[in-house]
């Protein structure tokens, strides 16, 4: 593939902890009691209806009756095609399960596919090959429980097989698929490598009742979030981190680092180096495990443009912020973008939290952006200044002249271009 398209996995605080999803990601899901996984893969397959994307589901433990209750309204969609290796699998062919071909759930606006031979392999990678090959566009993947084709092949040098191939074909494929597997079902050995094929490993698991999320790997990505455990809880689809809660009576010193930092675009790396300690050291402010020295605040302060006193706030209160003097703008790092290719800065203080975020941002001369600017759920809009830019959107491109207002929703451009002699230059705001 010649360029990485960055896409949501309909998790936002997912999304800034991996740093997004990326066409050709086979994302593995280490689930410690078999269920932690369904929350992230329905909101992934929410993510991917609201962008109009084919999706196949494939389904090893689960009846389509009982898929289709498990699924709900996600159900009611075209673009969806469940792989059915359940019923000729382990349902054992049996007419109760037969039957639901002849019900009116199966009439549902989703695809449903019933594979004659689910034990052979080779049956399974034809019928889902036969399936993709149809779709167009990136197409997104859900193979419910690796687990479920242990049980059913007898063995993990099947798993391994039909992983190893599948795999690198759905990465040059332009896919996203998420892989689920029960942790304490497979041996080290097959997790370890399944997991060194894999682009993405999250691990999902339960400590003392309380569930949390660690990413084991990641590739083109920033590593400073790998092995770090992110506590977590959901109700439903929502799903919530414990990094998201405002802490109210007391001051998280380290949350606060860590917020300003990410708003200017810098990695602990880079902070580090510029504050004169070590990655380690930031690394440890940031997670409250020291307290830094005062000389080390003071020029955290300065190297992140606010007061010393923004380490110890929640956020600058609104009351009495009316006007922000141009002093206060600051340029930041878009950190997926190469420095020379994009100035952006960010109009209001760095301490100051609002719905709204305003940017400057200025695409030099003859430059092509593989990517969009930030990783971002919510709305963006965006008011040309000076200049032409072309912006595509999945296969479909626009031109934006001086004056045009572009809006964006969950859509996330591939590539922006300026193909002018001079700088381009748009006022962004990300809502958040």
């Amino acid at each position: 593939m010649s360029e990485r398209h960055r896409v949501s996995s309909g998790v936002s605080q997912l999304d800034k902890i991996l740093g997004g999803l990326f066409i050709g990601d086979n994302v593995v899901w280490h689930d410690d009691s078999g269920s932690l996984a369904s929350v992230f893969c329905l909101n992934f397959m929410q993510s991917s209806q609201f962008l109009n994307r084919p999706l196949i589901y494939v389904s090893f433990d689960r009846s389509p009756k009982n898929l289709l209750e498990k699924l709900g309204p996600l159900a009611e969609d075209q673009n969806l095609t469940i792989l059915d290796c359940f019923t000729c699998g382990k349902g054992a062919s049996s007419p109760i399960f037969l039957k639901f071909y002849e019900s009116q759930d199966s009439k549902k606006p989703c695809r449903i596919i019933k594979v004659e031979e689910p034990r052979k392999v080779d049956q399974v990678m034809e019928s889902l090959y036969d399936v993709h090959g149809k779709m167009k566009g990136d197409v997104r993947l859900v193979f419910e429980s690796i687990t479920g084709m242990a049980e059913l092949w007898g063995g993990e040098e099947y798993i391994l097989n039909f992983y190893s191939h599948s795999c690198p074909r759905l990465y040059e494929l332009n896919t996203i698929a998420y892989w689920i597997m029960e942790k304490r079902a497979h041996s080290p050995r097959l997790r370890a490598q399944i997991s060194q094929i894999a682009q993405v490993v999250i691990d999902l698991y339960i400590k003392r009742g309380t569930t949390y999320l660690t990413v084991l790997k990641a590739e083109h990505r920033d590593p400073e979030n790998l092995h770090k455990p992110h506590l977590y809880w959901y109700k439903d689809l929502h799903v919530r981190f414990d990094e998201e809660k405002r802490i109210t009576g007391s001051i998280d010193l380290g949350l606060r680092l860590k917020e300003l930092r990410t708003k200017r675009g810098l990695s602990q790396t880079e902070l580090a180096k510029l504050v004169g300690v070590t990655p380690s050291t930031i690394s440890q402010i940031e997670s409250n495990l020291i307290y830094p020295s005062l000389p080390a605040l003071l020029k955290m302060a300065e190297v992140l443009s606010v007061e010393v006193s923004a380490f110890f706030q929640e956020k600058t209160e609104i009351k009495g912020r009316i006007i922000f003097p141009s002093s206060e703008a600051v340029e930041v790092r878009l950190p997926d973008l190469p420095e020379e290719s994009i100035v952006a800065k960010l109009l209001t203080s760095v301490d100051f939290d609002s719905r709204a975020q305003p940017y400057i941002i200025e695409i030099p001369a003859n430059r092509t952006l593989s990517s969009h600017f930030f990783i971002h759920k919510g709305e963006e809009i965006g008011y040309m200044l000076t200049g032409k830019v072309q912006v595509k959107l999945q296969k479909a491109a626009y031109t934006l002249r001086t004056g045009d207002v572009i809006y964006l929703t969950t859509e996330m451009p591939t590539m922006w271009k300026n193909p002018g002699s001079n700088a381009a230059r748009l006022l962004w705001i990300k809502i958040k």
